[in-house]
């Protein structure tokens, strides 16, 4: 007795393979065909589990904000002394980036086309203005040098963070190249811009 196969996609890994084709094609030249055949599934197997192409999509980048908001609630965000917390927040965002690089990647490459795209802007200036005010904090601190200018130095620290998606390929074990790399930009970021 055979049984007809089964439909063995779950939202989960029609996601992944969605935000793989969302990042080699864009997500406006992406359409739901390019998903279907990727996929490996009809369309209507697809619509079985979203709606479309933009709840993918809206999925797909709140995984990555989700795990950036996270890191503010940790602990290490939250106590001590502000340029031990913004400190902190750097290291975990690259963490961060790292363990869910396919879902950062696409949430930085995302230009406010549609409505997810600009709730997803929104979230991301949202992140970097509390990181700002970690920034703003660790200047009254006496932590900082007061001769930076704090946007500036936000939209380069995650300038800087962000540039990781095009060129960081992980390595089968890297937890300890994943540590060093997040040392590295901590003191890099910061060696420069603390007080004397």
């Amino acid at each position: 007795m055979t049984t007809a196969k089964r439909d063995t996609y779950t939202p989960e890994t029609l996601l992944t393979v969605a935000v793989r084709v969302f990042n080699e094609r864009g997500y406006d030249g992406t359409s739901m065909e390019h998903l279907s055949k990727a996929a490996g599934i009809s369309k209507s197997s697809i619509y079985h589990h979203v709606a479309g192409k933009e709840e993918l999509l809206r999925r797909a980048v709140s995984r990555a904000l989700d795990g950036l908001f996270g890191i503010l609630g940790e602990s290490g965000a939250t106590r001590g002394r502000a340029i031990g917390r913004v400190e902190y927040v750097t290291r975990r965002t690259v963490e961060v980036l790292i363990a869910e690089l396919p879902y950062v990647t696409l949430l930085l490459r995302v230009r406010g086309n549609t409505k997810t795209e600009r709730w997803a802007l929104e979230r991301r200036r949202e992140f970097d203005q509390r990181v700002g005010d970690l920034l703003k904090a660790a200047v009254a601190d006496g932590d900082l040098r007061s001769d930076v200018d704090i946007r500036l130095a936000t939209r380069l620290l995650f300038g800087m963070v962000n540039s990781l998606v095009e060129w960081y390929r992980p390595l089968p074990d890297g937890g300890a190249e994943r540590d060093q790399l997040a040392d590295t930009v901590v003191r890099l970021a910061f060696d420069g811009m603390k007080a004397g």
